[in-house]
C-alpha cells in the first residue's frame, strides 16, 4: 500500500536513548530540557531568538490572533486546510475569503483590498503547499491599512524565500510539526513572531497565562505547551531533515521526467525566489470526472493519492457563504499524489504511467 505520504520515524533505539533523559529527570512536560533544546535548535536554524513550541499548528494560529489583539474580521483563503478557517471562528473572529491565484494557489492580493471594511484587523494567508505568497504586496496593503500579517506556513519547513527562512515574514508565522509535515514532532508546532514583547506574550498565554509558581497571572492563557515526549522526537527528526528534502526533490523531479510532458495537466507555479522542501506533489486535472477516475484507478492498485484541499472551505456550515469561484475550481481537479522518504522511483514511475495510461 503506497499512501499520499508516510511519517518518518528514527530508529526505536534512538527514540528510547532520549527518553532516557526524560525518565531520568522525571520531567514531563512545562518547558523541560529537551523542549529547551529542540527549541535553540529551531532558533539557530531559522536565525531568531524568537519562537515558541507549541502542541499543534492549530493552537499556534489562534495563540497568533490572540498575541496580536485582534477583532472583528479577518482576511483569510478559502483554499487550506480546514484549521486555517476554523482557528479564526474558533477564537469569535469573522474569517473573510479572498480567492486565489489559479497559478499559485495561494491568496490573490490583487483582490485583498476590495474585502478590507474598518471591521478588518488581519491578513491570515496561507503559504499553499509551502509555496510562498506574494509577501511584498500583501505587506504593502497590510502597512497602507494598518492591519497585521499572519502566514499559515503550515508545511513550509526549510523553505527560503530571497535566502530568508520563510517564516521571518509577517508579524507571526506559524508551522505545523504534525507526524505528515517534513519536519514533525507527532504532533506539534513552531510560532515565530517579529520581536520580544510578542514572544514574551505567546509564551505566557500557551501557559494559561502564569508568570510561574504563585507569582499570579501575566493574562489570558491556554494549555498549548509542547510535551517533552513530542520534542523527543523532534530532536530525531531535525537532523535527518535535510535528506529527507533532498529525498522528496528527488522523487518530485521523477515525476516531472513524466507528468510535466502531458500538457493536460496543470502544475501550481513555485515563487522564482524560492528555495522549495518539495513537501507535496499536486496535480491538476482539466475536470473533476477524469480526478476520480484516475483516483478510483490508483486505488485498485493500493495506491492513495489524496484531494488536498476538498472540498473547498467555502462549504463549510458555520461560516457565511461566500462564492470564490478560482478555489472552489480548483479544489474539485486538485490530487495529491504520493511523496515520502520511502517512496522508490520505480513507484513513481509506475504511479505516473498509470495516471498517462488512464487520461
Amino acid at each position: 500500500m503506497i499512501n499520499v505520504t508516510k511519517t518518518w520515524l528514527p530508529s526505536l533505539e534512538d527514540y528510547q536513548k532520549i527518553l532516557g533523559e526524560i525518565w531520568d529527570s522525571g520531567w514531563v512536560t512545562s518547558n523541560g530540557k529537551l523542549n529547551q533544546k529542540l527549541r535553540q535548535q529551531l532558533c539557530d536554524f531559522f536565525d531568531t531568538t524568537y519562537l515558541q513550541l507549541v502542541s499543534s499548528g492549530t493552537i499556534g494560529l489562534e495563540v497568533a490572533m490572540h498575541a496580536l489583539d485582534l477583532s472583528g474580521e479577518i482576511i483569510t483563503t478559502p483554499f487550506s486546510f480546514v484549521a486555517t478557517t476554523s482557528a479564526i471562528k474558533w477564537i469569535g473572529l469573522e474569517p473573510v475569503f479572498v480567492d486565489i491565484d489559479p497559478n499559485t494557489f495561494n491568496i490573490d492580493p490583487n483582490k485583498i483590498e476590495a474585502v478590507i471594511t474598518p471591521r478588518t484587523s488581519a491578513i491570515l494567508a496561507t503559504h499553499i503547499f509551502g509555496n510562498p505568497c506574494q509577501i511584498e504586496k500583501i505587506q504593502a496593503i497590510a502597512d497602507k491599512h494598518q492591519l497585521k500579517v499572519i502566514y499559515d506556513a503550515a508545511p513550509s519547513f526549510g523553505v527560503l524565500y530571497k535566502n530568508q527562512p520563510l517564516i521571518s515574514f509577517g508579524d507571526i508565522a506559524v508551522l505545523s510539526t504534525h507526524a505528515t509535515k517534513v519536519f514533525h514532532t507527532a504532533e506539534g508546532g513552531i510560532v515565530v513572531s517579529k520581536n520580544e514583547a510578542i514572544n514574551n506574550k505567546i509564551s505566557y498565554s500557551i501557559n494559561f497565562g502564569l508568570k510561574g509558581g504563585d507569582r499570579g497571572f501575566h493574562g489570558l492563557g491556554i494549555n498549548g505547551k509542547m510535551s517533552e515526549l513530542h520534542a523527543a522526537i523532534g530532536l530525531c527528526v531535525f537532523p535527518k531533515v535535510k535528506e529527507l528534502i533532498e529525498k522528496r526533490k528527488t522523487l518530485t523531479e521523477k515525476y516531472d521526467s513524466f507528468l510535466r510532458k502531458e500538457t493536460t495537466f496543470n502544475h501550481q507555479k513555485i515563487h522564482p525566489d524560492c528555495q522549495y522542501n518539495y513537501a507535496y506533489y499536486p496535480l491538476v486535472f482539466q475536470n473533476e470526472k477524469t480526478l476520480i477516475k484516475i483516483k478510483n484507478i490508483l486505488n485498485e492498485h493500493q495506491i492513495f493519492p489524496r484531494r488536498y484541499f476538498y472540498p473547498s472551505l467555502t462549504n463549510l456550515n458555520y461560516i457565511q457563504k461566500q462564492q470564490m469561484p478560482v478555489a472552489e475550481d480548483l479544489a474539485t481537479k486538485i490530487l495529491c499524489l504520493p511523496l515520502g522518504y520511502d517512496l522508490k522511483l520505480e513507484q513513481v514511475a509506475f504511479i505516473s504511467k498509470l495516471i498517462l495510461n488512464n487520461i
